[in-house]
């Protein structure tokens, strides 16, 4: 391992309004100290509030600006009508939508909010300048009641078309035990089946041109190539791909709505499950937000353990995500070999959580318990193993020549697109933007560890993608080296009362410990009322949460950011004049879960 300068190390510990950042500056410069209104807070981002009327002229600045911010990280709302700690928001707001936005080449985020009255929930859409904010604004559209004038087509997304009402909202029942009891009866199955009718004209599509119709086609939502309930719906002509439309939404189950109902602890499964090939992976992020809201630093230990387990899962999800690429090619062979290597990785994931697919294992402020006895011999078992197993899949498929012909310079994109449509991961480093979370912005002591980030030449395709993960594969392999060969000892998890409960032991000794354990585990740890954001390099890209505190036992708003959402809205740019079977190459080297997707 080596160490990393501090300079690279977020800044996101103590409560800020980051008044001295230099692009703070630069609007106030631009607009005036009087359009902004800055907001403290653990995010380690500066976030100001702007007029409605004004934040398309600024989101318009900063992406022409000299080192722009090119991508539309995120874009969402919040409903504030029952914020108790309303300290720094502005008089008269009841709901919120915030911007979040990256530039690369400074390596840095900013979010702009904008408050918006009850009696007035309109805002104009800002599609024109990024195009990926079509989805979120329709999400946000659906989930909220907030109207984005000049959007192309605002209509549901997550849930189907006949659906009453905006279930992020506030006043919106959180629990199945609210609702009447649900009845499906032959009446209204024939109306939900009428409204998924794919009509072109809805999405400005035409039937026919002068001499030919068009052919529309249903890919899915069942079909095997669409890996996971996922339907996109194709304009072909011939079997060239005029247009299509991406149909999303089977798969969700209201994550961002149970965490409001859930402890800041219970929450953790929900992580797991949201993009379930990730595992521990999915964690991270959400227990670095708490832990930054709480102040809580954990032990070397502890943070060493969450890498090594999230390095598993990595490798684990590639080895998926490679054999099934080569399975949609036409090769059927390796899927099996593949599943045989991630059963060894089960195997010691569940040797060390006592789990497989969905530990659940991490805790706010450390682990669930310490590495068992004969961990390492598991480990270097499976070091030993694996790099061999991998060239295999190199040598005898990923170098076939028909394997290649089908996916090299299918389904191409440059880095302007990829930072346009906020693709993440593997798709934007093999356009060459090296951008990796572990190493741009260490967290969990990623910057202690020598690995190096692989990046591709310029454009990105299937076969560059793949060949990047295969890479990926390799660095994580040294990672967990230096785990085996330099694991801290010390305590699992950090001497602090709003963490995972005290050891056993003391709870039986100390009647006040005691009484924290129960109400720890009850109703849960109380966190300060602030907001904290955490994004980590996950399986298929970035994943983060943006945590909200009211300062009770629960999070007040938990906004998943996942790569696959955005990854899948860009397939109609990238495909358009490709053939059906291309699409198919495609969808496998997106390496997407719908549950990643919906959420």
């Amino acid at each position: 391992m080596t160490k990393a300068t501090s300079k690279l190390v977020p800044e996101s510990w103590q409560t800020s309004d980051h008044r001295n950042d230099p692009v703070v500056g630069e609007l106030i410069e631009k607009f005036g100290e009087s359009v902004f209104r800055l907001q403290p807070s653990r995010t380690g981002m500066p976030i100001a509030w702007v007029a409605r009327e004004r934040i398309k002229d600024v989101l318009l600045f900063l992406k022409n600006v000299s080192k722009p911010y090119s991508m539309l990280y995120d874009l969402h709302g919040v409903d504030e009508r029952l914020r108790t700690h309303r300290e720094e928001i502005p008089d008269g707001v009841d709901y919120t939508v915030f911007y979040h936005l990256i530039s690369m080449e400074r390596n840095h985020d900013i979010m702009f909010k904008v408050g918006l009255s009850e009696k007035d929930l309109e805002l104009a859409s800002i599609v024109s300048l990024f195009p990926n904010a079509n989805w979120y604004e329709r999400e946000t559209w659906e989930m909220f009641g907030i109207v984005f004038s000049g959007h192309p087509n605002l209509r549901r997304i997550m849930m189907p078309d006949t659906w009453e009402g905006h279930p992020l909202r506030k006043d919106y029942p959180a629990r199945a035990t609210e609702f009447d009891p649900f009845e499906l009866t032959r009446q209204k199955e024939a109306i939900e089946m009428e409204a998924l009718t794919f009509n072109p004209e809805d999405w400005g599509m035409a039937r026919s041109k002068e001499n030919e119709d068009f052919m529309f086609l249903n890919l899915g939502p069942n079909h095997p190539s669409a890996h996971g309930a996922f339907r996109i719906v194709l304009q072909l002509d011939g079997e060239d791909i005029v247009d299509c439309v991406p149909d999303i939404g089977y798969h969700h189950r209201g994550a961002e709505k149970m965490g409001e109902r859930q402890s800041w602890h219970s929450y953790i499964p929900y992580t797991d499950r949201i993009e379930y090939l990730g595992g521990c992976v999915n964690e991270m992020p959400y227990v670095l937000a708490v832990e930054k809201l709480a102040g809580i630093k954990v032990p070397e230990r502890v943070e060493v353990i969450r890498v090594m387990l999230s390095e598993l899962f990595r490798i684990n999800s590639h080895l998926l995500y490679i054999s099934t690429f080569i399975q949609d090619v036409g090769a059927m062979t390796p899927v099996f070999f593949a599943f045989t290597d991630r059963q060894k990785i089960y195997d010691l994931v569940e040797a060390i959580t006592g789990f497989r697919m969905h530990p659940a294992w991490f805790r706010i402020g450390g682990v669930a318990h310490d590495l068992p006895r004969g961990w390492e011999r598991l480990l270097k078992a499976f070091l030993d193993w694996m790099p061999k197993r991998l060239e295999e899949y190199v040598t005898a498929a990923l170098k076939n020549t028909v394997l290649k012909a089908r996916s090299q310079g299918v389904a191409t994109y440059n880095a302007k697109e990829a930072l346009e449509w906020g693709v993440t991961g593997a798709g934007l480093r093999a356009t060459g933007i090296e951008f990796d979370v572990r190493k741009w912005r260490p967290y969990s002591g990623y910057e202690n560890f020598d690995f190096e980030i692989p990046v591709g030449g310029g454009v990105s395709d299937c076969y560059n993608r793949v060949m990047l993960k295969v890479e990926e594969i390799r660095q994580s392999l040294k990672i967990l080296t230096q785990c085996y060969h330099n694991m801290p000892s010390g305590p699992f998890k950090a001497d602090h009362p709003l963490t995972t409960p005290p050891p056993k032991e003391r709870a039986l000794q100390h009647i006040e410990t005691l009484i924290t354990h129960f109400l720890q585990v009850s109703w849960g740890p109380v966190m300060p009322a602030n907001e904290s954001f955490q994004m980590i390099e996950a399986t298929k890209g970035i994943n983060s949460y943006y945590l909200t505190s009211d300062g009770s036992t629960t999070s007040y708003r938990t906004r998943v950011r996942t790569p696959s959402f955005p990854h899948l809205q860009q397939i109609p740019s990238v495909i358009s004049g490709s053939l059906v079977s291309d699409l198919i190459v495609y969808l496998g080297s997106i390496d997407f879960v719908m549950s990643d997707v919906d959420r």
